[in-house]
């Protein structure tokens, strides 16, 4: 009697098997797991995107500052599609009180990425082209217009992902032929 007791009070203890506690852990790490790669996927995504908003923003601001310089310029020469200089009148606020020329450059950096610099100094990054600018000399009908060809993009192998900013900017200070 005391044998069936003890027999008894072992199968009415409460507790899980070795088993049981295997498929248990073996759910919770493949929740985890799930868990885990969802949330590196995520910060991944948004570390590029803010890479990429990063260069588009530079991008921007580098036409902005060129747009403003080049309406102000008196003339614009272009040594190639990579590179013009703006000659900065006195009255000019980035000029300084004197006459100025400014280059403007899309330098290699690696294959397939540029960089636009002013006078030395990085304003814009991750270009996939250096051929950014094109000018139309003033004509009896119109002025001098500089064109702009900005395409970004953080990672060229993804071509679908490049930003392009384009935009024609007119010299205000050159005269018609």
């Amino acid at each position: 009697m005391a044998r069936e007791r003890r027999i008894v009070r072992v199968r009415g203890d409460d507790g899980y098997t070795m088993v049981e506690l295997v498929v248990v852990i073996a759910i919770l790490m493949s929740v985890v797991t799930a868990l885990t790669a969802l949330f590196v996927s995520g910060a991944k995504a948004e570390v590029e995107l803010n890479r990429r908003f990063e260069a588009q923003q530079a991008a921007r601001v580098a036409v902005d500052r060129l747009r403003r310089e080049v309406h102000c310029a008196s003339g614009v020469t272009v040594s190639s599609a990579a590179s013009i200089t703006v000659t900065l009148p006195a009255h000019c606020p980035s000029a300084g009180g004197a006459v100025a020329n400014v280059v403007y450059e899309a330098e290699l950096v690696a294959a397939g990425r540029y960089r636009l610099r002013r006078a030395g100094v990085t304003i814009a990054d991750y270009l996939t082209s250096g051929d950014v600018f094109s000018y139309v000399a003033p004509s009896s009908a119109s002025l001098g217009k500089l064109h702009l060809d900005v395409p970004v993009n953080v990672n060229p192998a993804d071509g679908w992902k490049t930003w392009r900013l384009e935009t024609d900017v007119v010299l205000r200070n050159t005269t018609r032929s």
